[in-house]
């Protein structure tokens, strides 16, 4: 758990320093991390017991460390004594529990302006489901569920969901789906100000099933969504991406 702890201390400290340092889980490595630090730094020490370790001397990590446990909770007590001084050690036991992934994840796209132009407003659908599917995949999740919401002029606006036929994080997959929910809307000559797309209910991909196709076209865009997601990774967002798109590269 030392390691563990190191890497916890300087992100609860200090959120905005700009990234997690990862320390290796050996007794040289913990200290060499710890005992620099300002004895405030320690997860669970207020301004008031900072200063008043500092009064005695202990103004880093590695003072406070290095005293005998007696001395720390004469000075602050017998339990906050105890917890402070053996996560000076980089003792910590409470487990570590990581983070949910989202149950959902939606994108918003805004038009310049208010149009009726269902070919624009596919393209925003578009644009949204690959921003999703990408964020899916990244994820290691796969979406049960897609709902698609449009904004009109005027401020009204209209939202409507469908069940997956099987979960999924293809592109492709989402795309019918968002587009198809949004020609049962069959809007017209509405004018559109914005879309919304959501994927839902969540799931791990790897627990997902999924069924074997016998489409060969749609196999092949399974096929060729990793690869795409390499090749992106590796030059930046947007650097292959669907033709419709190709005027708005994203930045990375």
């Amino acid at each position: 758990m030392a390691a563990t702890w190191a890497v916890a201390a300087v992100a609860s400290a200090h959120p905005g320093r700009g990234g997690i340092r990862v320390v290796p889980d050996h007794h040289q490595a913990v200290r060499a991390f710890l005992d620099p630090l300002p004895v405030g730094d320690l997860y669970g020490v207020g301004p008031v017991q900072a200063a008043t370790l500092e009064q005695y001397g202990l103004a880093t990590v590695g003072r406070l460390a290095r005293q005998p446990l007696q001395t720390i909770q004469r000075i602050l007590g017998g339990r906050e004594g105890r917890l402070l001084h053996e996560r000076a050690r980089g003792i910590d036991p409470r487990p570590v529990t990581p983070s949910e992934l989202p149950q959902s994840i939606s994108v918003q796209r805004i038009l310049d302006r208010d149009t009726p132009d269902p070919y624009l407003v596919r393209t925003e659908i578009l644009d949204a489901v690959v921003d999703l599917a990408d964020q899916l995949r990244e994820r290691r999740q796969v979406a049960r569920g897609i709902a698609l919401g449009v904004s009109f002029a005027g401020g009204s606006s209209v939202s409507r969901s469908r069940t997956l036929s099987e979960p999924s994080a293809f592109t492709d997959d989402l795309r019918d789906a968002a587009m198809a929910v949004f020609e049962r809307l069959g809007l017209e000559r509405a004018r559109v100000r914005g879309v919304s797309v959501r994927v839902e209910h969540l799931v791990d991909a790897a627990g997902a099933p999924q069924q074997l196709s016998l489409d060969a076209g749609r196999e092949n865009s399974r096929r060729l969504d990793p690869v795409v997601d390499r090749v992106n990774a590796r030059f930046g967002p947007g650097a292959v991406t669907r033709g419709a798109l190709a005027h708005r590269r994203r930045s990375a």
